[in-house]
């Protein structure tokens, strides 16, 4: 077994080395779906049917004005965690697109569903990471859309937060901007590893928020749900989806963590990083 050098990149244990055990803090999973038709209908007029069974969802693909994807349907095995009162995080893997993950975040009494592709890109592109995510919003057809609609959020700026995954595996973030947060791990297999990546951050209830990070180094990518309002006790579930060691084989699995916030970070107010809209200069 090659020793892993925090220094040396190459040695960085890979996606599918880091699943035994990573998932002990994984809730529950529901079956609070099953036997329920969900349907949605995306801005563009794109359809996707859902069918829930027990452990299986039968979906059909319908693209709308502009939509490139061709139409398909089949069947996949998936996961559902339950995050609030009528609020479902649901995951699953394509069949027919292994190089593709589906999270679904589908809030029945708001009849809205915030929708993350990840996908896997055949080869490493300048400017970009080798797992990618795709957002969409779209509304559950027969019933009368309420309150905001998922969107993209500054509001875990400045927040630094434990997540503890398992009884050995614990990592520290910190969430730098609206692209870039910093984690280094804790305890477990990565213990003094660190690294600043990309991320994005919508909100979809008030205080509960998906944060999605895409990672350099290994070919892997994570969609997660997390509870903030209790910073004592913040909830998270989500999956980590990238390419098993040898580079080929996509490697998928569900987790799940508590959450402490240690500290914000309050920065100058003309500095402050969420303020795109402007190009401060710092003051000597």
């Amino acid at each position: 077994m090659t020793t892993m050098n925090p220094a040396d990149t190459s040695t960085w244990l890979p996606l599918d080395g880091l699943a035994p055990g990573f998932d002990a803090n994984r809730a529950p999973r529901t079956s609070a779906l099953a036997g329920r038709q969900i349907d949605l209908t995306a801005p563009n007029g794109t359809r996707i049917a859902h069918t829930f069974a027990e452990d299986e969802v039968t979906w059909t693909y319908s693209p709308g004005e502009g939509d490139p994807t061709a139409p398909a349907s089949d069947t996949d095995a998936y996961e559902a965690f339950e995050v609030d009162d009528e609020l479902f995080y649901v995951q699953f893997h394509h069949r027919y697109l292994p190089n593709e993950a589906v999270s679904l975040v589908i809030d029945l009494r708001a009849g809205r569903v915030l929708s993350i592709i990840s996908e896997i890109l055949p080869t490493l592109e300048p400017g970009s990471t080798r797992v990618v995510h795709h957002f969409g919003t779209a509304t559950i057809d027969g019933t009368e859309a309420s309150g905001a609609e998922p969107h993209p959020t500054t509001a875990l700026i400045g927040r630094r937060v434990e997540w503890v995954y398992s009884p050995e595996h614990a990592y520290e973030h910190v969430y730098l901007s609206e692209r870039w947060y910093s984690w280094q791990c804790l305890a477990g297999p990565e213990r003094g590893l660190a690294d600043t990546d990309e991320n994005s951050v919508w909100e979809v209830r008030p205080g509960i928020y998906v944060f999605a990070w895409r990672e350099k180094v290994i070919p892997c990518a994570s969609v997660t749900i997390a509870d903030h309002r209790d910073v004592n006790r913040i909830r998270s579930h989500g999956v980590l989806f990238g390419l098993d060691e040898t580079g080929e084989v996509p490697t998928h699995f569900t987790f799940g963590a508590w959450g402490t916030l240690l500290s914000v970070t309050r920065h100058t107010p003309a500095l402050e990083p969420a303020d795109w809209g402007s190009a401060p200069q710092a003051k000597a």
